[in-house]
């Protein structure tokens, strides 16, 4: 018969292999952001020199959007981001444009050629775009002023000509 030290002892090792166990099923479970969810924090520098920080938009809409200058549905819907921060960014709305670029020379002639009038930023590590569980691009975020989550957008948009435009109008008038 065990004595009571062999079962504590025992009882400890479950223990402990239950927590490996789930510390390795947790290290490959992918995290994704979903609507509801509060998005990660991030700080980035953008092109123009500003640091931003999920935080930081004071009390506006943030139209988060994941991208690079290699990917052609990104491409085909950057006229349209920048059509909607024209349209809208007056009225309280961020459009944040990060690359995943790992070229900085190719993404910042990219940038040049593309007229940007939105904010971006270079995250070639894609540090931030995995915080948030992003892998397809383009991939869009609209958070609230809070930080939650509103929409989550996996493709590309004509961003004035989509129902989501009439939603973000509707955003700003709360």
């Amino acid at each position: 018969m065990p004595s009571f030290s062999d079962k504590l002892w025992n009882g400890l090792m479950a223990i402990l292999l239950a927590a490996f166990v789930w510390v390795i099923y947790d290290s490959f479970t992918e995290r994704l952001v979903e609507v509801g969810d509060t998005g990660p924090n991030f700080s980035l520098t953008t092109d123009t020199g500003k640091k931003v920080t999920r935080d930081n938009f004071g009390g506006k809409i943030l139209v988060l959007n994941f991208w690079a200058s290699w990917c052609q549905p990104c491409v085909e819907e950057i006229p349209s981001l920048n059509e909607l921060q024209k349209q809208l960014g007056s009225s309280g709305l961020v459009v944040l444009g990060i690359s995943v670029d790992k070229n900085k020379e190719k993404y910042t002639q990219f940038r040049k050629r593309a007229r940007l009038v939105f904010e971006t930023a270079l995250d070639s590590e894609a540090n931030v775009s995995a915080s948030y569980g992003t892998f397809k691009y383009p991939e869009t975020y609209i958070m609230g002023p809070d930080g939650k989550v509103l929409e989550k957008i996996i493709s590309n948009r004509n961003w004035v000509n989509d129902p989501v435009f009439e939603r973000l109008k509707g955003m700003l008038k709360r």
